[in-house]
């Protein structure tokens, strides 16, 4: 099957690459968004569903898309983790899932969805032992500027990232004890405190694979540019 994308509410994609993923999905699931639909229509798209809080979604889109509509009420969640649950229920079989308009225009959505990464990961481990990329599916956000995933080891067995050589690798955990040794980095993580944000961004990939060797199996958010 092909790829699935949720677009959220965020800086719509204008490069090729982004907008190449949208015009390629098999299933677009889009954010309660006031502009989103619109913003489609003009790529000559529609999304499969409309998923969130529905307290931005004009009620003229409502009304023309009502049987599209996933209205999901509670506020634990944000809509891009709310449309992430629907897909992956609606869709079960799909492998590969990218993230659009996930970031820009607030930075406090942008971390949140960031955090999202990391949480999706956390979970599967917790209830399979395996993170969603061991279990063949593939996440993704990806914008204008940079692809943001997260990997964890499966086992003891080191994380390879096929980055290309000089490519920006960015690296940010939310657990103290996770420590991270690198190869074909141009600077070495061991030793860093990954979960202090600032500590491994901007590095430089030296080859076109980085190996990363953790000492716990927990996840790890990476951000390429």
């Amino acid at each position: 099957m092909q790829h699935g994308v949720i677009l959220c509410n965020g800086e719509f994609p204008g490069k090729e690459y982004p907008l190449y993923l949208l015009r390629t999905a098999g299933v677009i699931v889009c954010c309660d968004s006031r502009n989103n639909v619109r913003r489609l229509a003009r790529l000559g798209l529609e999304p499969a569903l409309i998923v969130g809080d529905m307290d931005s979604t004009p009620a003229a889109v409502r009304e023309k898309y009502a049987a599209r509509i996933v209205h999901v009420r509670e506020q634990d969640d944000n809509d891009l983790a709310k449309a992430f649950s629907v897909l992956r229920e609606r869709w079960p079989d799909l492998s590969e899932i990218h993230i659009l308009g996930a970031g820009g225009k607030h930075e406090a959505h942008t971390v949140g969805n960031l955090g999202w990464l990391m949480e999706w990961e956390r979970r599967s481990l917790e209830g399979t032992g395996l993170g969603l990329a061991a279990r063949g599916v593939s996440v993704d956000m990806v914008g204008d500027y940079g692809t943001a995933f997260a990997v964890s080891p499966a086992g003891g067995d080191p994380v390879e990232l096929h980055v290309g050589e000089s490519r920006k690798v960015s690296l940010f955990s939310t657990d103290p004890a996770l420590r991270v040794v690198s190869d074909g980095l141009v600077w070495q993580t061991e030793g860093a405190d990954l979960s202090r944000w600032w500590a491994a961004t901007l590095n430089r990939a030296s080859s076109d694979v980085v190996t990363l060797r953790f000492n716990r199996i927990a996840p790890l958010l990476v951000i390429l540019d």
